[in-house]
């Protein structure tokens, strides 16, 4: 079980309204917000209260729904609506530039809108309101398949390490990189599971180790610089991590500290992979060189989670999101067609085509 008690990523229909839990509050609070202005939702995204690719790609498909019942009110023709539509796709989709589901939810919208634009407004609208719900759905069980191709990897009393939050909480259902943890769990495969801490925002230590903990999995938190250590000390079997963006030549951009996880595991010969649904795939960007990678507020490493500041006042500070890592260093891409061992260009585009 995953102990999931509530929805991440929610739609409140009825009063025009996106439904989140803030994760900037966990774990000491469980708080929801209900979200029903763009600026709302385009923070939200923006200040990581709902984080993760595919939790972002499913609020981004609600909210530029919940765009389109507003613009309806006003505009009666398909060209006026499109127009202001499109505004609030752009303006969504500026709030976080890596995680490429962001965009990819938001365009899929755009793609329902156009197939189907010879219906009223009003018919328009529901077809938004339909794809949104369907993005969300199928987010799930996309987990689940992700979840059972990870755990054929995988043998009973096995340590795994894990980087960042790549669990329920940054999805719908089950996670990515935890997905074949909890399925494991639940045939009772008695998984020790090490999570690092993930320095700046602490997503490690905050969410990942809080919802592994609430479902009875042996978990140990890591201070980032730690994940070395406990490979040379033989406790991991296997690396699990999420994605923001896989390239075309299967470079990987996840959270921070990835790459440095990744190295490590190349030299103590540990399998290192990497879960990404098919929506995370860009085949529009060659490697990871052209991938973007967002750059955040320096406050975020020298006073956010401290009463006093840590470091010198003024000081520099470089602050990126996301790192790449290399194809090379990937034992193998998990996703929800298949698995992709040592990934290349040619692989990675023979499974899309499936």
């Amino acid at each position: 079980m995953t102990s999931q008690d509530f929805e991440v990523v929610d739609l409140d229909d009825a009063n025009s309204a996106l439904v989140l839990i803030d994760q900037t509050k966990l774990p000491n609070v469980t708080e929801f917000l209900h979200l029903t202005s763009q600026e709302s939702i385009w923070e939200a995204i923006y200040k990581l209260q709902v984080r993760g690719a595919p939790a972002i790609g499913v609020a981004a498909g609600f909210g530029s729904y919940l765009a389109a019942k507003e613009i309806a009110q006003t505009e009666t023709t398909f060209d006026g609506f499109y127009e202001k539509w499109k505004a609030a796709k752009a303006y969504l989709n500026s709030s976080r530039p890596t995680a490429v589901n962001l965009s990819w939810a938001l365009q899929r919208m755009e793609d329902t809108l156009l197939a189907n634009k010879s219906l009223s407004i009003p018919e328009l609208v529901h077809c938004l309101k339909e794809e949104s719900l369907a993005i969300k759905n199928e987010d799930a069980q996309t987990n689940r398949a992700i979840g059972e191709y990870g755990l054929s990897l995988l043998q009973p009393g096995m340590g795994i390490l894990t980087h960042c939050n790549a669990g329920w909480l940054a999805t719908t259902r089950y996670g990515t990189a935890t997905a074949p943890i909890y399925l494991g769990h639940e045939k009772g495969y008695q998984f020790r599971v090490y999570c690092d801490e993930t320095r700046p925002l602490l997503q490690g230590a905050r969410l990942t180790a809080w919802e592994l903990q609430r479902a009875g999995i042996d978990t140990t938190l890591l201070c980032d610089n730690m994940a070395p250590t406990v490979m040379r000390n033989g406790w991991i079997d296997a690396i699990f991590v999420g994605c923001d963006r896989v390239a075309a030549n299967g470079d990987v951009a996840n959270k921070i500290g990835t790459s440095y996880v990744a190295l490590a595991a190349k030299h103590y010969d540990i399998p290192f992979y990497v879960c990404a649904p098919t929506s995370t795939i860009d085949l529009e960007t060659p490697t990871g060189k052209e991938i973007p990678i967002e750059q955040r507020k320096p406050e975020e490493v020298t006073t956010t989670w401290y009463k006093e500041p840590m470091a010198p006042a003024d000081v520099k500070v470089f602050n990126p999101a996301f790192d790449v890592t290399d194809a090379a260093l990937v034992s193998a891409i998990i996703t929800e067609k298949g698995i992709i061992e040592k990934p290349t260009k040619e692989k990675m585009a023979d499974l899309l085509k499936n």
